[in-house]
């Protein structure tokens, strides 16, 4: 396991959740006494982590019909309680592409995180499996006596892996080599992706999940908020914590506020981040991730408060909209892109998905490259949905489910390494306990966003046919409908999207047993 995987991993077992989908703030929370979103308390049904797909047990009797039975499929699909959400279906051969059952799969719906597997497909053709991100460091005069004369930059290349005990290595590296100051500035360069302050327009302010993106990125661009009852007050702290290394952020500036709503306020003057939280929401004391709208100033401050605990002092971070050349100190690189799209795909971080996704598209804007991406699918694979960014976050991206497994197809037939990198599915009996040693597989990517939930990827049986699949439900008008206040944890939303990975688990299963 990579070292970002290691920390994902470590989050994940924490509760803190490290992206994708209406998930993240939700799954931040360490300490007791955050009531309500604020609290981050995580909602089973919208953590990016599906359940494993059902399938009942055998029994004697006959064997299982050719084709599932059309009248028990709209059973399921009306005992799911969806509302007036659509849903749309498709499975076929993996080997050939034969369509083997179908229902609406020309229905154009919402993919949500399905989309970082065609993002995956993306990035693996136009960068390549081996390709690596480098954030170097840079003087751009010569060194004497240990002291850069000129300026020393930190030049990123829109690495989004990047956390603070990586980036305090690269410190300790720096200084390790004899670096002991600087005559010029601290110059930071972010200019190899574009700087946006969101993903997402329609996502609320505070949700981790959805963060700013340059072309330097770290801990997936959230900082650390803690807070705790201090007699009549409160004490917080905003942080950029890692395993080893706990740096203070200044960028990043909190005040409680006596209110009871709105539980969180944004401001910024176009270099920090100003952030206000309702005292009568914090309990006792807790804590969760917030999402960073300047990255490059902040990849700037906590590199300058890590380089000074090696006794590197630096002035302030001075970003600059050119490349500065010179010598290379020191350089920092990501794992290969393989690893950097499974642990993607495995924990659904939606900056990895933008970062990989302009990257490959070399585009100025996200909108930009979410079209650079829906042409290359089109002429590649033959795709007509439409991608507004690469991590299904907005929710405007659309594609059919037939045109999911005609990527999928497609991937298997060409060696795209998609498969390889899929998530694996375990498969449960009806009651929801794992069935150990299930002779069937599934590796899938699942997506949820309110009201709107998929899962696409590859059943593998033990022998015989193996299959590919993609199945999309969504109410779109109910999701358009919700007030931004009611954005991170709308009132239904756990038990709709409870219903539809049912129903999804379901339907695997009787495709598996008819097809596979």
């Amino acid at each position: 396991m990579n070292c970002w995987a290691k920390w994902l991993s470590i989050c994940e077992a924490q509760g803190f959740g490290v992206g994708g989908d209406e998930v993240i703030s939700r799954r931040a929370v360490l300490a007791g006494g955050l009531a309500g979103v604020l609290a981050g308390v995580a909602s089973p049904a919208l953590a990016e982590v599906m359940p494993r797909s059902p399938i009942p047990p055998r029994r004697p009797g006959p064997r299982a019909p050719a084709t599932p039975d059309p009248s028990e499929i709209d059973r399921l699909i009306a005992a799911a309680k969806l509302g007036g959400g659509a849903v749309g279906f498709a499975v076929a051969d993996a080997a050939t592409g034969q369509m083997l059952v179908s229902r609406n799969p020309a229905l154009l719906l919402p993919p949500a995180s399905v989309l970082k597997a065609i993002t995956s497909l993306y990035a693996l053709e136009r960068l390549g499996p081996d390709y690596r991100y480098g954030t170097r460091v840079i003087a751009t005069g010569p060194v004497s006596g240990g002291i850069i004369q000129g300026d020393l930059v930190l030049a990123g290349a829109g690495d989004p892996t990047v956390q603070t005990d990586q980036l305090g290595d690269l410190a300790a590296r720096l200084a390790a080599s004899g670096i002991r100051g600087v005559t010029g500035r601290f110059v930071t360069w972010a200019g190899a992706l574009p700087t946006l302050a969101e993903i997402s327009d329609e996502q609320p302010v505070q949700v981790g999940y959805n963060p700013g993106l340059s072309g330097l990125n770290l801990n997936f661009n959230r900082v650390y908020f803690e807070w705790a009852r201090a007699g009549g007050d409160w004490r917080v702290t905003m942080d950029a914590r890692g395993e080893r290394f706990v740096p203070a952020v200044q960028m990043a500036r909190m005040r409680v506020v006596g209110r009871e709503a709105p539980l969180f306020t944004y401001a910024t003057d176009g270099q920090a981040d100003d952030w206000t939280v309702a005292s009568g929401a914090l309990g006792k004391g807790g804590s969760r991730w917030l999402p960073v709208r300047h990255p490059a100033g902040y990849v700037g401050d906590v590199f300058r408060a890590l380089t000074a605990a090696q006794g590197l002092r630096l002035p302030e971070a001075i970003a600059t909209g050119a490349l500065p050349q010179g010598q290379v100190l020191a350089t920092l690189q990501s794992e290969p892109m393989t690893d950097v799209l499974r642990d993607m795909l495995r924990f659904s971080t939606n900056l990895t998905a933008e970062a990989v996704g302009l990257r490959a598209s070399g585009a100025s804007s996200l909108q930009g490259s979410g079209a650079a991406m829906t042409a290359w699918a089109r002429e590649r694979m033959g795709l007509s949905g439409q991608f507004l960014d690469h991590s299904g976050l907005g929710g405007q991206s659309r594609i059919t489910s037939e045109d999911m497994v005609k990527a999928l197809v497609w991937a298997n037939r060409t060696g795209a390494g998609l498969k390889p990198i899929l998530r694996s599915y375990a498969m449960r009996d009806d009651k929801g306990a794992e069935i150990e040693g299930h002779p069937v597989k599934v590796v899938a990517k699942s997506g949820t966003l309110n009201f709107a939930s998929g899962l696409a990827g590859y059943i593998l049986p033990p022998g015989g046919r193996e299959l590919v699949f993609a199945v999309f439900s969504a109410d779109v008008a109910q999701r358009a409908a919700l007030a931004e206040a009611e954005r991170e944890d709308p009132p239904g939303g756990q038990a709709w999207t409870r219903r539809a990975r049912r129903l999804q688990g379901q339907l695997i299963s009787r495709w598996a047993a008819a097809y596979g």
